[in-house]
């Protein structure tokens, strides 16, 4: 698992290894996992030829002392942006015969001279800022980063200069990295969802600093999945293996139903129990004949896919009722779509909260009009999509229950403030597509009934689920049925990790 840690929890273990070791050492150690990383990238690539950009304090170091090791390997060159580079990582690269250009940092355009270097690179190492660094670029560093080729390949030291560090600001003028090499620990602009996309691939170098704090944000890796996948024992029977309630789908929306079953059933469930209406009923019979219609022992509860709700009424009138005995219940539940709206408006009524272990599944414009109820304030899609960590905390702590926002990165907020959020990245942006929701939805009900917690479930089904949409066509457009099929080779090959 991704742990990542607040900036000043980082320097203080930083310091702390810092005191102890001979002067240039840390760095020295930055520096040899950066140049190796960028190596190997460049060996992958077939690549010869690497541009550093150099910016003040330790991170331009690094990127520096990086600069001067590669310098055996390839053709290297350092365009400097500081009115004074770190000095020791400066003479090591002018020791090893690197190539130095120096731009005046406050110039808007860019000299000839680097414009060549940039236009012949092969790899381009984004050392500008650090974690000392604020949110934005300005002057020669933007004038350089509008310079670099786009079929470079993009390596940022420590963070995407002009990143916020703390992962809060939005992306303005900074530097989209393929990969950014960090060091010790991930941090929060790593993780969370705002500048996670500057981030690319993320690569953490172990320098030798350790943290004694606790985390702000993680991420499942498939490596864990292994640990936490419910695996069945040969004196599993099918209950013991978690039966699924489905409530899902609609005259409007009679696919929703068929997409929610179908996942839960290649997620490996043991039975699938459908309530619906009975047309739909006959669409899920037709796709999943395992499927068994009606009431019944239950170890879990989906809810709300597929099913419009308008003015606190559905077209089947037995669907509100089932909601209801739903939320009133011990059952664990995933609430989706409709039943987000009828949560809302229960709750806020005091009527119904959620007495059991619980997973909200919105998307920002659910998200925004749940906590427009919650709270009785306006909140926009755009507010969400904007703070999506915040707002998904709010909706935690308001209703008592997880919350899965869904997203380009999702996010998992638990109600208590101190569980750090989760956020997975594992799903190709071919993802954005009808039906998606509804087979997330039923493959975080399969694991909540095989007796996963609904942060587990939630922030373990979004990896699966984004590495089934890879799976079902990879590089290319994927269809919700498609990805559905495709969750039990994914499973297979994680577990056999």
């Amino acid at each position: 698992m991704l742990q990542a840690y607040a900036v000043p929890d980082v320097r203080e273990a930083e310091a702390r290894v810092l005191e102890s070791s001979a002067e240039g050492e840390l760095m020295l150690r930055a520096a040899r996992g950066l140049a190796d990383v960028v190596l190997a990238r460049c060996e992958e690539r077939g690549a010869h030829r690497v541009v550093v950009l150099a910016g003040p304090g330790h991170n331009g170091g690094d990127a520096l002392h990086a600069a001067a090791m590669l310098s055996d390997h390839a053709e290297v060159a350092v365009v400097g942006l500081a009115a004074e580079l770190h000095a020791g990582a400066e003479q090591a690269a002018r020791s090893a015969g690197v190539v130095m250009e120096a731009v005046d940092p406050d110039l808007a355009e860019v000299p000839e001279a680097v414009h060549a270097l940039l236009a012949g690179a092969d790899v381009v190492v984004d050392g500008l800022l650090g974690l000392g660094g604020r949110p934005g670029l300005q002057g020669a560093m933007r004038a350089v980063l509008d310079a670099v080729p786009d079929a470079a390949y993009l390596v940022a030291v420590d963070l995407p200069s002009g990143a916020d560090p703390e992962g809060a600001a939005p992306l303005e003028d900074c530097v989209h990295a393929d990969e950014t090499v960090t060091f010790a620990v991930p941090k929060p602009v790593h993780l969370l969802p705002v500048t996670a996309p500057a981030v690319g691939r993320l690569t953490v170098v172990d320098i030798g600093v350790r943290l004694d704090t606790e985390p702000v944000a993680e991420r499942l890796l498939p490596e864990d999945v292994a640990g936490l996948w419910p695996v069945p024992t040969a004196s599993d029977d099918k209950y013991r293996r978690g039966v699924l309630g489905v409530i899902a789908g609609s005259a409007d929306y009679p696919g929703a139903a068929v997409l929610c079953t179908t996942a839960a059933l290649e997620a490996g469930v043991g039975m699938v129990r459908y309530l619906g209406p009975d047309p739909v009923r006959d669409l899920v019979l037709a796709a999943c004949p395992e499927v068994v219609p009606g009431q019944g022992r239950i170890q879990a509860m989906v809810m709300g896919p597929g099913v419009p709700v308008q003015g606190g009424e559905t077209g089947d009138r037995r669907q509100i009722q089932w909601f209801r005995q739903a939320l009133a219940s011990d059952v664990p539940l995933v609430v989706d779509a409709g039943a987000l709206q009828l949560l809302g408006h229960w709750q806020r009524t005091g009527h119904l909260r959620c007495e059991a272990p619980t997973l909200l599944t919105p998307h920002a414009g659910e998200l925004a009009s749940l906590l427009t109820e919650l709270r009785d304030e306006e909140v926009s899609r755009e507010q969400v999509e904007a703070e999506p960590v915040r707002h998904a905390r709010r909706a935690a702590r308001s209703t008592g229950a997880v919350v899965l926002l869904k997203g380009a990165t999702t996010v998992i907020a638990d109600p208590d403030p101190g569980v750090p959020v989760r956020t997975q990245t594992d799903a190709p942006a071919w993802l954005s597509t009808a039906g998606a929701g509804d087979v997330l939805a039923g493959l975080c009900g399969a694991l909540l009934a095989a007796g996963l917690s609904p942060r587990d479930a939630g922030s373990l089904g979004a990896l699966v689920h984004g590495r089934a949409a890879h799976r079902a066509n990879p590089g290319g457009p994927v269809r919700a049925t498609a990805v559905a099929r495709a969750i039990p080779g994914v499973v297979s090959e994680l577990l056999r990790r």
